[in-house]
Parts: structure tokens; sequence; C-alpha cells
């Protein structure tokens, strides 16, 4: 959601004549947009301050402005150190803020149509905020209670994005399958995308397992278009700490959510999140967490240590009593027995032909793509790509630039795959 906010960003930008930089020092405007979700994320503004002080004695006229996710506590603390914080839900008012000109384009920011980064992939915001009240999560209180957008709005930005050229197709909340709008729910909205014409990939994060309806389940099964992929946090394998993180699901939920999976949609890929070190957390719960890894053997999983975040039900509540150096080692067990069973399930790739979307080619120049299962692939072939250099040195491929042996950047072709690795699998064309 950061970078689908950052590309409304530049669309406002954009349309008032601003310009990109590549050089920090060159800039007249820096825009940060941030994330609260954890502590490492907030830390990671507060560095940047002394760098940004640095530049602005150099130019005193340069502008410095926050969005994002910011709370309360943080605006207070950095309002001296920006020229203007806001919520991004205001972003429509940014224009007047710079050139004093007020902007008739709309009061909703989620319409500003993106000045889209990728030439392939199109990030397409459904719905925003949440109404969950996690107990470690600050959305509801920098993003609000749960809005979606219509679904008229939604398929006429997709066929867009269809028309020009985009081949994968990204759905977006912070729920993303508690959408509801125009007595169209979110099963409805993916068959809707789904049966729309053309060759394109969908796709759709996050979702919340107590939102994961039989219905939601038979319609990802059978769209055409929707990848045998899903994303499912389940935060911790305990239920008394799912039961203090207010998740509203128990283990056995869960899992049983994931044997429907399995059995409607073949060769289905999982992903999910965990927190480690959740407020007292033992040793046997975290035990827990480990041994379900184990056995539903996810293809990936995002680990965070727990951080305690202002606002929030924990934060309030809860003392962080789990050490920093136990967070880390729990941590460090669970991205081990990762590494595991990720590789074990790439290694069922290896001798067959899979469908694989070219995306362009990695730092060592080696062409790759990506599965409809959400895996990256190096491409191992004799080809020579020809690439331009722009004048500041940066690299591009148009869109369609066929290589010397024909291959195209977004275009999908059948690729056999010859080897695996835990995080990633290479094959030939």
């Amino acid at each position: 959601m950061n970078k689908s906010d950052s590309e409304r960003i530049a669309t406002i930008l954009e349309n008032i004549g601003y310009k990109e930089t590549s050089k920090i020092n060159e800039a007249d405007l820096i825009i940060v947009n941030m994330c609260s979700v954890r502590q490492k994320a907030v830390d990671r503004v507060y560095g940047m301050i002394k760098n940004f002080n640095r530049i602005k004695k150099q130019n005193p006229n340069l502008k410095i402005i926050l969005t994002g996710c910011v709370l309360l506590k943080d605006k207070n603390k950095l309002k001296e150190k920006f020229d203007l914080i806001f919520d991004i839900r205001d972003l429509p008012k940014l224009a007047k803020f710079l050139t004093k000109q007020q902007n008739k384009q709309t009061d909703d920011y989620l319409s500003i149509l993106p000045a889209i980064s990728s030439p392939i992939t199109a990030y397409v915001p459904i719905m925003t905020g949440c109404n969950n009240f996690c107990a470690y999560c600050v959305v509801p209180y920098t993003r609000g209670r749960e809005i979606s957008r219509s679904p008229k709005i939604i398929i006429t930005e997709i066929k867009k994005l269809l028309k020009d050229g985009y081949k994968e197709i990204i759905l977006l909340g912070q729920n993303v399958n508690s959408y509801q709008k125009d007595d169209v729910n979110f099963s409805q909205l993916l068959k809707m995308v789904d049966n729309l014409p053309g060759k394109f990939r969908l796709r759709f994060i996050t979702n919340h397992p107590k939102d994961l309806t039989d219905e939601l389940i038979n319609t990802i099964a059978e769209c055409k278009k929707v990848g045998p992929y899903m994303h499912l946090p389940i935060q911790a394998g305990n239920d008394q700490i799912l039961k203090k993180m207010n998740r509203h699901y128990t283990v056995f939920y869960y899992k049983n959510l994931i044997k429907k999976l399995r059995k409607k949609i073949k060769n289905l890929s999982i992903s999910t999140d965990i927190i480690v070190g959740f407020p007292g957390e033992t040793k046997n719960q975290f035990n827990d967490t480990a041994k379900l890894m184990r056995s539903l053997k996810f293809d990936m999983a995002y680990l965070a240590q727990y951080s305690p975040r202002p606002q929030t039900l924990a934060a309030k509540t809860f003392k962080d009593n789990v050490p920093k150096e136990e967070k880390k080692r729990r941590e460090e067990i669970l991205n081990e027995i990762l590494k595991k069973t990720a590789l074990e399930n790439n290694k069922k790739y290896i001798g067959k032909i899979i469908e694989v979307l070219i995306i362009g080619y990695d730092k060592k120049n080696n062409l790759y793509g990506a599965t409809d299962t959400f895996k990256h692939i190096k491409i191992n072939s004799l080809i020579h790509p020809v690439r331009s250099h722009s004048a500041k040195g940066t690299v591009t491929v148009t869109l369609g630039q066929p290589a010397s042996n024909g291959v195209k950047i977004n275009e999908f072709y059948n690729v056999k795959i010859t080897q695996a690795a835990s995080w990633g699998l290479e094959g030939c064309l």
C-alpha cells in the first residue's frame, strides 16, 4: 500500500511541474512516505533527519514533508523537523500547500490515478483502513475504519491498466477480503475482474483468516486468472497468544482453512506473517508456533519481532517483557524452519514446465520472471539483451523489447525448472 500511495503522490507532483531526481542533494522537495506498523520503519525516519538538516543548510528553500501512516505521538515529535505533516488521506491538499492553488481534482485520494513505477505490475487499492483492532497494530489509528471503493470505479481503472499493457494486477487492502461495496463482496469483485478479456494475472493482499469464506475459496479455485497463491497471516501458533492479539480465530480454525485451500486449489503456494516475542509469549507458546510452521510447510513467511506501538491495546495493556535477544533467537529458529520447508516445496518444481511472466534483468544481468505462485525464477539461457543507458547511468528496458533470441519483457513463456533454492527457482527456456 505504501508503494501504491507513493505512486499517487508522484501523480500530484508531476501535475504541478515537479520532476524526479536521483540525487537527494539536488532536490527542492523531499517527501517521506512513512509506515508505522513496525518500530524499525519509524526509526528509519528519525535516522533521516540529520541528513535532511545537512541538505537544508545547503538549500534553505528545500521543503521536507512527511506523510503516510503517522501516529499522533510521532507527529508531535516530528512537527518541528518537517515543513508539513499530513495524513495520506489528505493527499489532494498537497498541491495547494506547494503552489497555493486550490486542487480541483478530488477529495478522495484513492481516485487519483497513480504514476505507476513498474511497466508490468499495477497495484489497485480496493479498500483502505481496518475494523479489526488487532492488539499490536496501528492501522485503525492511522488509516481509520474500513472504506471500500466502488466496484465500477475499480473495474474501470483495471480496464485502463490492461489496455496500457499491464500483465499483473494486484488488488490491495489492509483487509482485502472484507471488501464490501454496492452489494458486491470480495468474491464477486474477483469474478468481475477475472472475467475481463485479455491475458493477465490477478493477485490480492492481504487477507484475514476470519474473512476467508467458503465462497471465496471456491471463487479462487474457479477463477482462471487468479494464481494458486494465498497470503494468509497466522501471527502466532498458540491460541492464548492469538486471543491476546485479538485475532478472532484459533489455530484449529486456521489449520482447517489451509486444509480447505489445499484441497480446492491445486499446487497452492501459501505465505504468512508471524510475530515473535509478543508480550508474555513463553518458550512453550513459541514452540507451538514453530511446530505449526513445520506442519503447514509455508512457502514463505514474513517474520517480525514484536515492537510496542503507541495507541494500541498491547502497548497500553501488556509489558514488552520478552528480551530483544530472545526475540532474535526465536526469529532465527523460524527462519531456519522456513528455509527447509520452502526448499522442500520448491524442489517439487524441478523438471516441470511452468508458465513464467518475464519481469526483467537482475543486477547480474540474468533474465528473471515470476510464476503464478509468486515464485521468482532466474532464467538461464543464451540471451544477450539489448539495453539502453540514460545520461544518468540508469538502465531501462522498453516494454516488449526482445532479447537476441526473441524473448520479450512483460510476456509469458514456458520455462523448464532445473534448480531449486529456498527463495527461488532456476530454469531454461
